[in-house]
């Protein structure tokens, strides 16, 4: 059984910036596929960023350019980092691992979520 659990969530100014984390309690983020995910109130949860097992990297266009995945192998811990914030960035945002090391699996882990708020 793996555990993400994200923190980093806030509240900030539009043009402002923030660093999301997703520790997870087993040995999981350089060997599989993992994603960072938000859900706005009444919208449909939506991929923002995906790394898999090789460093390759995939974004939505709507935060290309001012988001960026990486992740810390030691410490076991998936990050997101916003910048130039928009209010339409505003939402729950979630990591989440994949069953495989590869883009284009299934999820079978998902953290609680942290809010992030552009105001």
């Amino acid at each position: 059984h793996v555990q993400l659990v994200e923190s980093g969530g806030g509240l900030v100014q539009p043009g402002g910036s923030l660093r999301l984390s997703c520790a997870a309690s087993v040995d999981t983020i350089g060997r599989y596929c993992m994603g960072w995910f938000r859900q706005a109130p009444g919208k449909e949860r939506e991929g923002v960023a995906g790394l898999d097992s090789t460093g390759t990297t995939i974004y939505a266009d709507s935060v290309k350019g001012r988001f960026t995945i990486s992740r810390d192998n030691a410490q076991n811990t998936l990050y997101l980092k916003l910048n130039s914030l928009k209010i339409e960035d505003t939402a729950m945002y979630y990591c989440a691992k994949d069953l495989d090391s590869a883009f284009g699996g299934n999820r079978d882990y998902w953290g609680q979520g942290t809010q992030v708020t552009v105001s």
